[in-house]
């Protein structure tokens, strides 16, 4: 939530959408933070803020998944895996692990590039959760990374190395230098930062899921160990379930912060900003002593404009901003530029076209964490039978409203939905005539994520079907989306759906 100026608190979640285990870092005067993207393209956001509380979106550094064949449909349980964002040698870095892939790092020059391509550091199944360190103390450059059992067969442990330098290879073979299973009560190790302060290397790894769990701090004299542990933020009395997975980061003038995210259902995983300091022992103390805060004092920086990422569109000359994300790679002609405002997006020609959740041309963007309503107007043109475009929430059940072109040549305002457990949508109420060949859609987004329908198609708003509970995907939260499509597998387009001034408001 963002705070106007002159204000002296602030309020958590300071990102209220799905971004995805967060990580930051400090050059000069900006911040910058970056979260995971999973299957969705562009990945590999960045955010920037002056204050640590208004951030704004500037753009991705990953154009493309690679392979490109991997990613040609959704895959929300691969891709980008909890990045770590540096600034060393004058190049802004980050690391990710592909839990199908390894480990492979960007770099650029700048935070808006050009980032290099794609770096494989290390290859291998279940390698997730990497973070690098360049040592000013000793000069060596180390990585640390976690492991998914899912494709692993391992969890719960950590994984040194020294790496070098140029960020390009790795010295050694690796150890294991924090084996959970021997920490009594410590499960689901994973998410590593690593840092060093103090004299001592240290890990801020969160444990115990990300529901449930909490976040811990290890330190050691020696890279490699051993490491002595410590809880330092965990839910206590307050409402913020798993305090889980973030970055450390120092101002100017040497206050500490630490974002972290909070997993909320179908709104994803939401990053809260916590106070940090140490005690007298040495070990860092976040929140109220350890406790997450809802409300806490600014952090002492010059006072910045109310600002947060971008969400509404008009769409100039046919382009789309940087909110949007593909949920596949991208392929040419899906969305055409022109001279006029609008977004035409091509009606590509789908076998699946009646399961949203397995078709890569759909655009989306967040699903907004407070009560909200989405809107937007639409135009279909297609003349052929079975185009449809419209407006869906996406997420393991799904649901949406827009336009179809009927065999008879008429256009039908339908709305649609499939249960998570469902093969195929299914009307969820009756098809309406739209002489004009146009509609404004809306969804309301109340409390809960439940939404409700509608439409306005010249005769006066109106509700469309019962309420849909937006459903979380796989791992990430729930999607806005703007599709189209026709239905069979002969290549090539079947005209457009042209949609023009995309809103979100406040409810």
């Amino acid at each position: 939530m963002s705070v106007e100026p002159g204000e002296t608190l602030y309020h958590n979640p300071i990102l209220d959408a799905d971004w995805s285990d967060p990580d930051i870092v400090r050059a000069g005067d900006d911040f910058y933070l970056t979260a995971s993207s999973f299957g969705r393209v562009p990945g590999l956001p960045l955010l920037h803020s002056r204050d640590l509380v208004n951030w704004t979106l500037i753009g991705h550094a990953l154009d493309r998944l690679e392979p490109d064949g991997a990613f040609a449909t959704p895959r929300h349980d691969g891709g980008v895996w909890a990045p770590s964002l540096r600034h060393h040698g004058d190049r802004f870095w980050i690391f990710w692990g592909d839990p199908d892939q390894g480990i492979f790092q960007v770099n650029a020059p700048r935070t808006r590039g050009p980032w290099t391509r794609p770096h494989l550091l290390k290859p291998g199944k279940g390698l997730i959760d990497p973070c690098p360190l360049w040592d000013d103390e000793t000069g060596g450059a180390y990585l640390v990374h976690a492991w998914a059992r899912s494709r692993s067969g391992v969890k719960n442990r950590l994984t040194g190395h020294r790496m070098h330098p140029d960020g390009t290879s790795l010295r050694d073979a690796g150890e294991v230098i924090v084996d959970a299973d021997r920490i009594p009560g410590w499960f689901t190790l994973e998410g590593p930062k690593l840092y060093r302060h103090d004299g001592w290397f240290w890990i801020l790894a969160p444990a115990g899921g990300v529901e449930t769990g909490w976040q811990g701090a290890f330190r050691s004299r020696d890279f490699f160990g051993p490491y002595e542990e410590r809880v330092v933020l965990e839910q206590k009395e307050t409402d913020v379930n798993g305090p889980h997975q973030g970055g450390w980061v120092r101002t100017p003038s040497g206050e500490d912060w630490f974002v972290h995210f909070q997993q909320r259902g179908a709104y994803g995983r939401v990053v809260h900003l916590q106070p940090m300091r140490w005690d007298a022992d040495g070990w860092p103390v976040l929140g109220d002593d350890g406790a997450p805060v809802a409300v806490h004092p600014r952090p002492a920086l010059p006072a910045q404009p109310p600002a947060a990422p971008a969400t509404d569109d008009d769409f100039p000359g046919g382009r789309y901003g940087p909110q949007w994300q593909w949920t596949a790679n991208r392929r040419d002609g899906w969305a055409t530029r022109h001279s006029g405002d609008g977004l035409r997006l091509t009606c590509v020609r789908s076998a699946v076209a009646h399961d949203l959740r397995k078709v890569p041309n759909v655009l989306t963007q967040r699903l907004p964490g407070t009560p909200a309503a989405v809107e937007v107007e639409l135009r279909l043109d297609s003349a052929q039978p079975g185009a449809r475009a419209g407006l869906a929430v996406l997420g393991d059940a799904f649901s949406w409203i827009g336009l179809q072109r009927e065999a008879d040549g008429t256009v039908h305002l339908v709305h649609r939905f499939a249960e998570a457990v469902a093969q195929r949508e299914r009307d969820a109420d009756r098809p309406r005539l739209v002489p004009q060949g146009r509609a404004r859609l809306r969804i309301e987004i109340a409390a809960g994520a439940r939404c409700r329908f509608g439409y306005d198609i010249g005769d006066g708003p109106c509700r469309s079907g019962q309420v849909f509970a937006a459903t979380p995907w796989r791992w990430v939260g729930a999607l806005i989306g703007l599709f189209a499509l026709a239905p069979g597998e002969a290549p090539g387009h079947a005209g457009a759906g042209v949609f023009t001034q995309f809103r979100i408001t406040a409810i």
